[in-house]
């Protein structure tokens, strides 16, 4: 198999275990995830509070041994960006499109993925907005 291939198909098995774990976690449910936003629940503090810890373990661990990432060739490390004001407006658009919907990137897919149809509305939006930023950092560069 192809370079390109293995990277398909590890993109493709981790993003069905990850879909398994959105959806054992119920974060696919709009009501439970703004039910932990008001406060109401704090249940999903831990599922994040574990996906962070997980994530941030492994990178640790692969940045140690000095060795690359097996499908990309790149060394482990953190990506440290400025903060500026895009980082600023897309967590203040991210963080109001999460309240008003009660989703996010991830749950919203694998919401599809169950059969939860009406978050199609949600992934709409989550499109159309990606092509406004790209088209308004388009035409900053011009």
């Amino acid at each position: 198999m192809s370079r390109a291939g293995q990277i398909l198909v590890a993109a493709f098995v981790g993003g069905i275990i990850f879909g398994i774990g959105l959806t054992i976690s119920q974060m696919t449910h709009p009501e439970v995830v703004l039910d932990f936003l008001q406060l109401d629940d704090l249940g999903l503090l831990l599922v994040m509070g574990g996906g962070a810890t997980v994530a941030a373990i492994g990178i640790q661990m692969g940045a140690r041994t000095g060795k690359s990432a097996p499908l990309t060739g790149k060394k482990y490390g953190l990506r440290v960006r400025d903060l500026d004001s895009d980082v600023i407006i897309g967590g203040v658009i991210f963080g109001i499109g999460w309240g008003v919907a009660g989703v996010c990137p991830g749950p919203a897919f694998a919401s599809l993925g169950i059969g939860n149809y009406v978050i199609i509305w949600s992934v709409v939006g989550m499109i159309i907005g990606a092509h406004i930023h790209g088209f308004i950092k388009e035409s900053r560069a011009n």
